[in-house]
């Protein structure tokens, strides 16, 4: 680190994660109830928590960090609740619906749902408008541009009121002159409007994806340039010495310039820190099968790192929406601290995915919310500390916990409270356990093969329950767990992606040729923009990748190659590397098969020196760190059982616990359920093992 601190700040729909790393090794947690109506306040929240723990000022923090990182999800909420800016598309004449054609079909699991909605359109029919144009599969042009098109387009913008534009013309990743000559008219007759151009964005084939891609960018735009805008200023008028960094759905950094015209890469950032962070914990137990599950107070996101490396996404649903830049592989569902259970049409019960969130919140928070949630239910088991959460900072009221469960669940169902919360907690986890099923056993991977690491502020109360039910033996919990998010921000590495469309079949050198010159260009505007990132040259790393298929097929797949000239000797070994990745996506190869490149990319980090690690003393003996003991519930019986509560501020390297048992930390709560065990590391981790013995 070149300087005192390094910031990292993580907005989830409850809660908003402040870490503050020291040069001396000291890292510190912090939350704050999240303002999703206005994130900068749970900034200001938050720093103000930071500066009365500290005895520093805010200006005096701020300006001595090296790095403030941002993850937000402005751009999410944006996508979800449809208030995005007014978007307006030019694209090929006779393409104006291909987003709402979406390939035929709808998405996957719904695809012969005759019942399900079509999604909401971003831009409406009357927006988007289609010009003479055309460029063919060869990148030759069929049709002249139609320059009056344009104009009639910006025309009927302008009268409309349109913040964003989006272009995206068939085929203009082998001819781009077209979409940059529009381009160029719509700044001359729009200057205000922000402008996305779909080859330049997401230079590959495929024009639905291209187009909704552009669209989805455009769409998000403005609500992201005025938020960066409005961060950087706010940081830079409390000092700050570097720009802000803001976390991508790609697993890295980027300044508030380029998130402002790649909003897209915002969308799911939050939780694409957590395989980086999670990697981070597990190494001191030379741990790389690792699932990481986040369980906030609104939603559950699980990743999966095999050897580590994490998945990586590209040309999928997210939100309904067809998205194709890379974004960390992550599955969500609604499934929080904060989800509602109910009783449906069927008399059964059910968990989320409605969600409380931070506003009203579960009933136990006295903010207003009437119905039961997961939080309720862990406090009505036992789980929960009644003096309240975050230290006490957030208070919570049993009686409306109970009462709320009564209502809505026990008295429905003709049962006890207590077994209505039990309930609760069970379908939530199998929720979960299903969840966790899609990214591994759906994905031919074994979950027992892997470590659970916990992140989130709710997830310590579940995850041993969720290890049992997968069968996972091992379970690790950092004293960061509740902002593992956050953590993983401030040990990423700035990260951009930069693709080409390179559409050619290997057969003899010339190939080789079209294949370098890409990856020379791609590579070299890459580190332009590092380098005036203030990233020294020693500071920049490379990966190259090809996407792949065999002659014939519809679908490629992704291979990562060396840093090295393309040959008629490497060639070969490119393809040796498609015929391997090709048998384990799909158990076969055909080596006699000719094979064609479809795409070219390169990832570009610049990277960023890690902060110390923390490193655990010895605390006090064990029994000195129990606080008291409380009735807890751990089976469906609805036995109460007299539970230690541990303090575990009080706990240091060594500290070995035996379920039952809770422990409390500042930000989280972590149940051991009988028959497991866990041991503090010296790494500040706490390891959770299925007891042996039991």
């Amino acid at each position: 680190m070149r300087m005192k601190y390094r910031l990292g700040v993580d907005a989830g729909g409850t809660f908003t994660d402040f870490v503050l790393a020291e040069q001396n090794g000291e890292i510190k947690l912090y939350k704050t109830p999240s303002t999703p109506s206005d994130p900068r306040e749970a900034i200001q929240s938050g720093l103000d928590l930071i500066s009365e723990d500290i005895g520093e000022s805010i200006e005096e923090i701020v300006s001595n960090c090296d790095l403030c990182i941002n993850g937000t999800t402005v751009g999410l909420n944006a996508l979800i609740q449809h208030t995005g800016a007014k978007t307006g598309l030019i694209c090929t004449a006779g393409h104006e619906d291909s987003i709402e054609i979406r390939l035929g079909h709808k998405e996957d699991g719904y695809r012969y749902d005759p019942d399900y909605p079509p999604a909401t359109m971003l831009v409406p029919r009357y927006l988007r408008k289609g010009i003479r144009e055309r460029v063919v599969s060869d990148g030759s042009v069929k049709t002249q541009l139609k320059e009056a098109d344009i104009r009639t387009a910006c025309r009927l913008f302008k009268r409309e009121g349109v913040e964003s534009v989006a272009i995206s013309f068939v085929w203009s990743v082998l001819h781009p002159d077209h979409e940059r000559r529009a381009a160029e008219i719509v700044r001359e007759m729009l200057p205000e409007v922000i402008l996305t151009v779909g080859s330049e964005l997401y230079p590959q084939v495929r024009e639905y994806t291209r187009t909704s891609t552009a669209i989805t960018n455009a769409y998000l735009a403005p609500i992201l340039r005025s938020y960066v805008e409005s961060v950087d200023k706010y940081f830079a008028n409390l000092g700050a010495k570097y720009p802000v960094r803001y976390f991508q759905s790609n697993g890295g950094l980027a300044i508030g310039e380029v998130m402002g015209n790649r909003s897209v890469y915002a969308i799911n950032s939050g939780p694409a820190s957590a395989p980086q962070a999670g990697l981070y914990v597990a190494e001191p137990f030379n741990s790389k099968n690792v699932i990481t599950v986040d369980m906030g107070g609104t939603s559950f996101d699980i990743t999966l790192t095999k050897d580590g490396v994490t998945n990586l996404n590209k040309d999928i649903d997210f939100l309904r929406y067809r998205i194709g830049v890379p974004m960390i592989q992550v599955e969500t569902l609604g499934a929080g601290g904060g989800s509602i259970g109910r009783i449906d049409e069927m008399g059964l019960m059910q968990m989320g995915p409605q969600s409380a969130g931070a506003d009203p919140g579960p009933a136990c928070y006295s903010k207003g919310g009437q119905l039961p949630t997961v939080t309720d239910a862990n406090l009505v088991l036992g789980y929960l500390s009644p003096e309240g959460l975050i230290g006490g900072r957030l208070p919570l009221d049993i009686d409306k916990a109970r009462k709320a469960i009564k209502t809505h669940v026990a008295d429905p169902l003709g049962i006890s409270i207590e077994h209505a919360a039990y309930g609760m907690y069970t379908i939530v986890n199998n929720n979960m356990v299903n969840g966790i099923r899609r990214v591994s056993v759906e994905r031919g991977y074994d979950p027992r093969d892997f470590v659970f690491v916990g992140a989130g502020g709710a997830t310590a109360a579940h995850i041993t329950a969720l290890a049992s039910e997968m069968g996972v033996k091992t379970v690790i919990l950092n004293k960061l767990a509740s902002g593992l998010c956050a953590f993983g921000q401030i040990i990423s590495d700035v990260k951009y992606n930069f693709m080409a469309t390179c559409p050619v079949r290997l057969e003899g050198s010339a190939p080789n040729k079209r294949i370098n010159k890409f990856f020379k260009e791609l590579e070299a505007k890459g580190k332009k923009h590092l380098l005036a990132d203030g990233f020294k040259k020693p500071q920049i790393d490379v990966k190259r990748s090809i996407e792949m298929r065999y002659v014939g097929q519809v679908h490629e797949c992704t291979v990562e190659i060396g840093n090295f000239e393309i040959n008629d000797k490497t060639i070969e070994d490119v393809k040796m590397a498609f015929h391997k990745r090709h048998e384990e996506l799909y158990t076969y190869s055909e080596p006699h098969n000719f094979v064609e490149v479809v795409n070219v990319e390169c990832t570009l980090y610049g990277r960023i020196e890690k902060p110390n690690p923390l490193i655990l003393g010895r605390g006090e003996k064990v029994e000195k760190a129990i606080k008291n003991h409380r009735k807890a519930i751990f089976s469906a019986r609805g036995i109460k059982t007299k539970t230690p509560v541990y303090d575990g501020n009080k706990l240091g390297a060594g500290a070995e616990i035996l379920g039952p048992a809770i422990i409390e930390e500042t930000t989280t709560s972590i149940v051991v359920q009988p028959g497991w065990r866990a041991k503090l590391d010296k790494s500040a981790s706490y390891v959770l093992t299925h007891d042996q013995k039991e």
